[in-house]
């Protein structure tokens, strides 16, 4: 029997076509295939793309990136409450620490005065945002707002999760051999979808492929196993590969086990760190897909 595949985007495509979007994911795959002399080992009507940007979209209210993000860093005054504050500030913190941006840095984007006050005030919040724009290499302060607020409320908003997850779920087919290959928010919500519906309803994914994640962000990882704990490999999954470009600000660690211990620890996530993405942040699909070895793993998956 063939085997399915199923691509999960991520963020910011809102008001796309799913086919055409589909297309661009295959055309990038192509591309890393071609670099081993491959060729997609199925059919395209064996490929899946769940779309679900629009719903994302919705949850800025149709505003434009800018203004959601302008919005998004004003904190209370934008509609976010205690908790989601707490979330986003965490997620600033581990952002600053890894991209190396220094207090010197965010007094220069900011004042002294919003660096003294620390990451309880919002001024803080949008120096980080600045110092991203400012001094990460194709860093994007609104990106990286706009995530976190994307992030926040699939994991926390049940009804948001709810629609999400149900798209998702109906292209994979019980009893077919599938590989999943998603992308950043779409790893999120690929590996969600995973644990808590997959264990009993008769799924089979020969192959996990988690591209540009950040599941190892410590406050999503730590949201993810309330859901449903322990954080483990999905019973469902055959094996997991995890790729990254240590450049890109939103996969800030590799999915290893001192970054995301698993418990079980076995089947342990196979990593590849070094990833040289294309985009101009560093983070695009087409970045991942066109990498060769990324491409050939989706390859020998489908055809195993």
């Amino acid at each position: 029997m063939t085997r399915q595949l199923v691509f999960v985007h991520g963020r910011a495509q809102e008001h796309k076509d799913a086919t055409a979007l589909k297309k661009e994911w295959l055309e990038s795959l192509d591309e890393g295939l071609r670099k081993s002399r491959l060729t997609l080992p199925i059919a395209e009507t064996d490929v899946k793309f769940p779309y679900y940007g629009d719903t994302l979209y919705d949850l800025v209210d149709g505003k434009s990136p800018a203004e959601a993000a302008e919005i998004i860093v004003r904190g209370k005054a934008g509609g976010a409450d205690a908790e989601e504050e707490q979330f986003t500030r965490a997620i600033m913190m581990e952002i600053k620490d890894q991209a190396g941006i220094t207090d010197a840095q965010l007094a220069d984007v900011a004042g002294q005065d919003v660096v003294e006050k620390g990451p309880q005030n919002w001024e803080w919040f949008q120096a980080i945002l600045k110092a991203v724009d400012q001094y990460v290499p194709s860093g994007s302060g609104n990106s990286i707002a706009l995530f976190t607020k994307d992030v926040y409320q699939y994991l926390k908003n049940k009804s948001t999760r709810d629609t999400i997850d149900a798209g998702v779920r109906k292209t994979v087919t019980k009893g077919v051999e599938t590989v999943i290959v998603s992308h950043s928010l779409g790893t999120v919500v690929s590996y969600n979808v995973l644990r808590q519906q997959a264990d009993d309803c008769g799924w089979n994914i020969v192959k996990f492929i988690t591209l540009g994640s950040p599941l190892a962000v410590t406050e999503i990882r730590k949201t993810i196993q309330k859901l449903k704990p322990p954080v483990r490999c999905p019973a469902c999954v055959g094996s997991w590969f995890n790729a990254m470009d240590e450049r890109d600000v939103v996969a800030l660690y590799p999915l290893d086990t001192q970054s995301f211990p698993l418990n079980p620890t076995m089947p342990a996530i196979e990593n590849k760190r070094d990833v040289r993405n294309k985009t101009q942040n560093r983070h695009g699909i087409s970045g991942y897909l066109d990498d060769r070895e990324v491409a050939k793993r989706i390859h020998d998956a489908l055809i195993a």
